[in-house]
């Protein structure tokens, strides 16, 4: 069993002492309802066949269809698939929205595929699973390396394959294949919601806000530029390469643009691309690594990359006041203790990142209602949402004197609980 999935138990097993969580249902939730393993055959260009793994977990459908996005990527794994379903159902539940969770996955480099290649392998995907997905029943949606373009594809072929129209059998299409408003920066609007609640909690009003944000991809990149537009003070961002710490505050759309003419975002501190050897690494504007912009002292830090990034070894060195989980699981339950200890506060993926999934439930209802809503329409029924589902969990954490995670999970589980017959 992976490190995520123990990680996955560990989580269910806190929450069910919070909840007395009734030892049967504890039970059931200890394991997806269904795994699906699909080898899928794919006529490459040069007339070759090539078979790929797929997987899809069902996890829990108590409060409603299967929900979760797909993804493309060399390191999926059956477990990982797993794990991330068990999330998809806390989170559905946490933001109370009537779906449950599901998640997929196929084992390749999309980098390495033509346009051709990846739409037959995405067809082919559906061609495996078709049956067990419908608006009724499991909803894909995209994740890693997959995008409205392949949904669009997806539909398509589930719709020829089952013989009907089924707009809402996977979202994040484009707009006009019945996509909504706001999906692409669903998740990263949520998140800034979350961050104005937590300011309120924590008595920060009127206060410059200091942020760093790990991460600087479609959900880095909008938290980023929502907060900075919020007001609050971005000081530092990185990706992949590395990042950019700027006392003075950094522009998320200046570095945007330095990014997408080919720049690093080191080179912030020129204002234009650069190499790595004209790149500063002391001074007020700075290249900053990966690590070190998790030990940075600010008020709120947004781990928005990738997971197990806080862990029992760098704990102890975060000077946060507070972080906002953007990524999926982005620190371990052995972090989660230290920085508890700290006097941290953690608001969790599963509550941070959760406006992405929301707006999908949205168009999948719009789908079903054959209604299209605004961006201000979709926007103010989001806020709604996250307002009331922080609300709810920082409740929860002051009547049991527990973490923000522990009260989430508590929330949801016992949502999911009260929903399972057996």
């Amino acid at each position: 069993m992976s490190a995520l999935f123990v990680n996955c138990l560990s989580q269910l097993d806190k929450a069910a002492k919070v909840i007395n969580l009734d030892k049967n249902i504890h039970e059931i939730l200890k394991n997806p309802d269904k795994i699906l393993t699909v080898y899928i055959p794919v006529k490459m260009d040069d007339g070759e066949i090539k078979v790929f793994t797929g997987y899809r977990s069902q996890y829990n459908n108590a409060l409603g269809p299967y929900k979760g996005g797909i993804r493309y990527h060399s390191n999926v794994s059956l477990d990982e698939v797993m794990a991330l379903s068990f999330w998809m159902m806390i989170k559905c539940a946490t933001v109370g929205i009537p779906m449950g969770g599901g998640k997929g996955g196929v084992i390749v480099n999309p980098k390495d595929l033509s346009e051709g290649e990846l739409e037959r392998l995405s067809r082919g995907y559906i061609q495996k699973i078709w049956r067990e997905i419908g608006s009724d029943k499991d909803v894909p949606a995209p994740d890693v390396y997959t995008n409205a373009k392949i949904m669009a594809w997806m539909r398509n072929e589930y719709e020829k394959l089952s013989g009907h129209s089924d707009p809402g059998v996977v979202t994040g299409k484009p707009i006009a294949d019945g996509g909504s408003e706001g999906r692409e920066s669903a998740t990263g609007q949520g998140g800034a919601y979350c961050a104005r609640e937590l300011v309120k909690k924590m008595g920060w009003e009127g206060k410059q806000i200091t942020v760093a944000v790990q991460g600087f991809g479609n959900v880095g990149g909008y938290v980023a530029k929502i907060l900075h537009k919020m007001g609050f003070k971005i000081v530092a961002l990185s990706d992949s390469q590395g990042g950019v710490f700027n006392e003075d505050g950094v522009d998320p759309y200046k570095a945007e643009k330095i990014k997408k003419a080919g720049g690093m975002l080191g080179c912030y501190c020129l204002g234009s691309v650069c190499t790595l050897n004209q790149i500063s690494k002391d001074g007020p504007c700075r290249f900053i690594s990966n690590e070190e912009i998790l030990e940075l002292d600010v008020d709120i830090l947004v781990p928005a990359a990738l997971e197990n990034q806080i862990r029992a070894d760098n704990a102890p060195r975060v000077k946060a006041k507070a972080i906002m989980e953007m990524a999926n699981g982005p620190t371990t339950p052995e972090a989660d203790e230290i920085l508890k200890a700290k006097g941290i506060t953690v608001v969790p993926d599963v509550l941070a990142n959760a406006g992405g999934v929301t707006v999908s439930c949205f168009e999948w209802e719009q789908n079903l209602k054959n209604e299209h809503w605004t961006e201000v329409e979709v926007l103010k029924k989001l806020e709604e949402k996250m307002t009331g589902a922080f609300a709810e969990i920082w409740e929860m954490k002051e009547k049991h004197g527990v973490d923000m995670r522990t009260a989430a999970f508590a929330l949801a589980i016992d949502r999911v609980a009260k929903a399972i017959k057996f």
